[in-house]
């Protein structure tokens, strides 16, 4: 069994995962509590479930991008569970789950979430045999330019608001492919689905060396005065 954390924004998600799929899942919008409201949640999902904490095989974690607070938290509960229990951790990109809530899909995917002040992390995908392939690093875009680069029809995958879905329709027009708002939501159980690859494939991180992903802007080039 697998348990999934991802408290990258304030739209948290648990999960449970196992080699049937996905057998548990919670989704809730935090308050800034996520430091008093992870633990209960992991805990009753646990006790639902009938399952010991002991029967857990690993944990995987969203590492970012995300909000500062919101990811070290995640990083925080998932690495104490995996170093107290000696289980794998298994950290996952933000925004590689977002897209895995659309594989299947034949045309390419920009994953989009909103971090705050305006800003949204983005990440183009193309589909490959039974998997994304990243065709973009992650980056930080304001609204304005959610649309940037698009010249052919593309499926977002994500946190669109009102504002933000009109701009982008407004800019693409027939080549914005938008999702329902209620198929965007962020959950825990596609980024349970990447990790437990990894875990079937023999693959851990270090619980000490991994980090969360922070996205910056460029800082602005000053000029030197003379």
């Amino acid at each position: 069994m697998l348990l999934a954390l991802d408290t990258a924004t304030r739209q948290a998600s648990v999960a449970l995962y196992d080699e049937r799929g996905v057998r548990a899942e919670t989704s809730w919008y935090s308050t800034d509590n996520q430091t008093v409201e992870l633990m209960p949640r992991v805990t009753e999902m646990l006790a639902q479930q009938g399952i010991e904490p002991g029967a857990l095989r690993g944990v995987a974690v969203a590492i970012g991008p995300g909000s500062f607070t919101g990811l070290r938290i995640g990083l925080s509960v998932a690495k104490g569970l995996a170093v107290g229990r000696g289980l794998p951790v298994l950290g996952v990109p933000t925004l590689d789950a977002l897209a895995q809530s659309l594989i299947g899909q034949r045309m390419p995917v920009r994953a989009v979430m909103e971090i705050g002040r305006g800003r949204y992390a983005v990440a183009d995908y193309r589909v490959g045999r039974d998997q994304w392939h990243r065709a973009s690093k992650d980056r930080l875009l304001p609204m304005a330019e959610l649309a940037e680069g698009i010249r052919e029809r593309t499926l977002f995958a994500g946190e669109l608001g009102p504002a933000a879905r009109e701009a982008v329709q407004r800019a693409l027009g027939a080549n914005a492919v938008l999702m329902s708002p209620a198929a965007q939501l962020r959950r825990a159980g596609y980024l349970a689905e990447l990790a437990w690859q990894r875990l079937l494939r023999g693959e851990r991180d270090d619980p000490v060396s991994l980090a969360p992903l922070y996205l910056h802007t460029e800082p602005i080039a000053q000029t030197a005065e003379t």
